[in-house]
């Protein structure tokens, strides 16, 4: 495609979307790889979710992190040892923004600049119009490859329920900041994942009333097994490489140690083996319903007036709903047949990061897994700028890889017994991605 006087040429530039911690980590690496970067951040401080005073961010004022410190921190910046197992939100917050000034990444992100389109360029380059969160014209600029950072927790799930004529107030989970938003109410918490029972929790603690519902049964890890946190003891018989089975059978008896029989407390029995969803890692959810604060409920059909009615046919007068039905990913800036989406909003991406059709477009960060993301975003930039960096010293040997690449058996890298819905999409092994992107690598290297 021709230059136009209305396109900026960024020529070997790359554009990354978005400065949480995916996006920070991608500047670093491409920028190690000799690449210029532009980086553009919608709000205007680094953090992305874990920024509590951006309007996206999920978190509230309690928050901590549910894999501990040495399995989420970056390989090439360690967590300070006198922190606790699971930080709080606001000290990984000033973790990424002291990984950014000691990279000195600031000096290559936009902030408060949106990215409103990423339209093809021909020869396998990209026109990225932008425009200040504030207002004014956009502006157009093409660059040799574009890595999206945006996160996927950030645009809620849609509740599935019509509660217009409910009387009560609904509120979505990412509005949730403060207990005092609880105290004194009835409160219905909907979704059975790490959120909904960290605020089913919360509200154990505020609220006049406490019921909890989900739509299937869960295995409920707690923070710490045998005096370490419990994504260690699963790291350590990862690397050991037990088979699924063992793992599963392990993990099945540990938890009828420590847990017990769940169903005692009006919980449903898991529908599913271990390891088969994303871990609730909660070790309070149970002490509460013990002590009678949390009544588990089964999910909702319909609501209507002060009624909430379940799918059992029992009836709640809850003055608080709060939806926890997880995030959905969200690419508005792309047309879906760029990252190969399906009706449903799922992308096809190869190890959950390369388009598949156009190799100068990936995606960082788009993972769910057993241990921290920070790692597993730290080694898929890395792979991400090292093949953007093949394509240009050696285009013969990058086009050997991708056709290598492409016949990848999809076992190698993703779990593919998971239960169907939308939380488990990007649901990876931890271990078995890193050895993953670890074959990549080697690839990779000067024959």
């Amino acid at each position: 495609m021709p230059d136009t006087p209305d396109i900026a040429d960024r020529r070997d530039a790359v554009c990354v979307i978005g400065a949480g911690a995916s996006g920070l980590v991608t500047v670093k690496n491409l920028r190690e790889q000799g690449f210029a970067v532009d980086c553009y951040e919608r709000e205007t401080g680094v953090g992305g979710a874990w920024n509590w005073r951006h309007d996206r961010s999920p978190v509230y004022s309690s928050t901590h992190l549910i894999s501990s410190r040495p399995l989420t921190e970056f390989p090439d910046f360690p967590m300070p040892d006198d922190w606790p197992d699971y930080p709080h939100h606001s000290q990984l917050l000033s973790y990424l923004e002291r990984y950014a000034d000691h990279f000195g990444l600031r000096d290559d992100i936009w902030f408060g600049t949106e990215v409103v389109a990423v339209t093809p360029g021909g020869e396998g380059r990209w026109d990225v119009t932008t425009r200040s969160t504030g207002g004014g014209e956009e502006r157009v600029q093409r660059y040799a490859a574009v890595v999206v950072a945006n996160g996927h927790n950030w645009s809620p799930k849609p509740l599935g329920v019509d509660t217009s004529r409910f009387s009560g107030r609904v509120m979505l989970a990412s509005a949730y900041k403060d207990p005092a938003q609880l105290r004194g109410r009835k409160v219905l918490v909907i979704g059975g994942g790490n959120t909904g029972c960290d605020i089913a929790v919360e509200a154990a603690q505020q609220a006049e009333k406490v019921w909890h519902s989900t739509r299937r049964g869960y295995w409920y890890t707690p923070k710490f097994l045998f005096g370490r946190p419990a994504d260690q003891v699963n790291a350590r018989a990862l690397r050991l490489r037990l088979p699924l089975r063992v793992r599963q059978w392990l993990y099945h008896r540990t938890v009828r140690l420590t847990v017990g029989d769940v169903t005692r407390y009006g919980l449903s029995e898991p529908d599913h083996r271990p390891y088969e969803s994303h871990p609730v890692v909660n070790s309070q959810l149970v002490y509460h319903l013990g002590h009678g604060r949390i009544t588990p409920v089964c999910d909702v059909a319909r609501a209507e007036g002060s009624i909430v009615e379940l799918t059992d046919g029992r009836r709640l007068e809850p003055d608080l709903v709060i939806a926890a039905t997880g995030y959905l990913p969200r690419f508005d800036f792309l047309t879906p047949d760029l990252l190969d989406v399906d009706e449903d909003g799922r992308p096809d991406l190869h190890l959950h990061a390369f388009a598949r059709h156009h190799p100068t477009l990936a995606v960082v960060g788009l993972l769910q897994a057993d241990a921290g993301l920070l790692p597993l975003a730290h080694w898929q930039s890395v792979a991400v700028a090292r093949w953007l960096r093949l394509r240009v010293t050696d285009p013969v040997h990058a086009a050997a890889v991708q056709q290598k690449e492409s016949s990848r058996p999809l076992r190698s890298w993703t779990r593919l017994r998971v239960v169907p819905s939308s939380r488990h999409w990007f649901e990876v092994s931890h271990t078995n991605y890193l050895r993953a992107l670890e074959d990549l690598l080697r690839e990779m290297e000067p024959a």
